[in-house]
């Protein structure tokens, strides 16, 4: 999520590794360039970004309560570093984390060696049918193109129970306005565009939350939150 990077701004007047991406290939090219950009500056974005003390309080809080509210196995998708995947597993719960970046995957096993954590995409779950009582997406979703959030929710609301609970965590914004994030291309959305998503692909929109930022925090964009409930 972290734009606090450093030479942040000179990256992102380089020309956008993503343009190249065409055509039938576009989806794995869009991934793999993702999972490169953060590979990069995956050790940047651990010291700034990568332990619990670093959080908003008041996220910390909220996706304490969601996982207290949740019951059977956890995935946190797009876990990076690992630190929330730990953080949600402090209650003995089974969780796993999943991210396309190797450098993180490996990372977070050195952090967290107790707590399974493997590369994979969102498109394609490595999870049954069903098999999931939550999942945690905290801005997990913001580099993703708005034509492929649909069925991004659509493979989490696969994996999930009914009844089960995603929480997102996004940029607050026009959604589908796109702005250069410190890694690579990254979105705004809204409650209110996401939240039409959500329900298209099988969830009931139950809270959310939209907030500016305090001093110190991780970003000056505000922020955006949603819990849904699969149908």
């Amino acid at each position: 999520m972290t734009e606090n990077l450093p030479a942040a701004e000179s990256r992102s007047r380089r020309k956008n590794p993503r343009e190249r991406c065409d055509g039938e290939a576009n989806l794995r090219c869009e991934r793999d360039v993702i999972a490169g950009a953060y590979d990069e500056r995956a050790a940047e974005y651990i010291a700034v970004g990568g332990r619990l003390t670093q959080m908003d309080p008041r996220d910390v809080s909220m996706i304490r309560a969601w996982r207290d509210s949740t019951d059977g196995a956890l995935l946190d998708a797009g876990c990076g570093p690992g630190h929330w995947t730990a953080f949600l597993a402090e209650a003995g719960r089974d969780v796993r984390g999943v991210d396309l970046s190797r450098e993180f995957v490996a990372s977070a096993r050195r952090s967290h060696p107790g707590i399974s954590f493997e590369t994979g995409s969102f498109h394609e779950l490595a999870v049954a049918d069903a098999a999931l009582g939550g999942i945690l997406a905290w801005y997990s979703l913001i580099h993703t193109p708005p034509s492929e959030v649909p069925a991004v929710l659509r493979e989490f609301a696969r994996a999930l129970r009914p009844g089960g609970s995603l929480l997102v965590g996004f940029f607050d914004g026009e959604a589908g306005e796109s702005f250069p994030h410190a890694v690579t291309t990254a979105y705004h959305w809204s409650t209110e565009a996401l939240g039409i998503l959500l329900v298209d692909a099988g969830f009931e929109v139950v809270s959310s939350e939209a907030r500016g930022r305090a001093p110190g925090e991780m970003s000056a964009r505000p922020h955006g939150a949603l819990i849904a409930r699969r149908s």
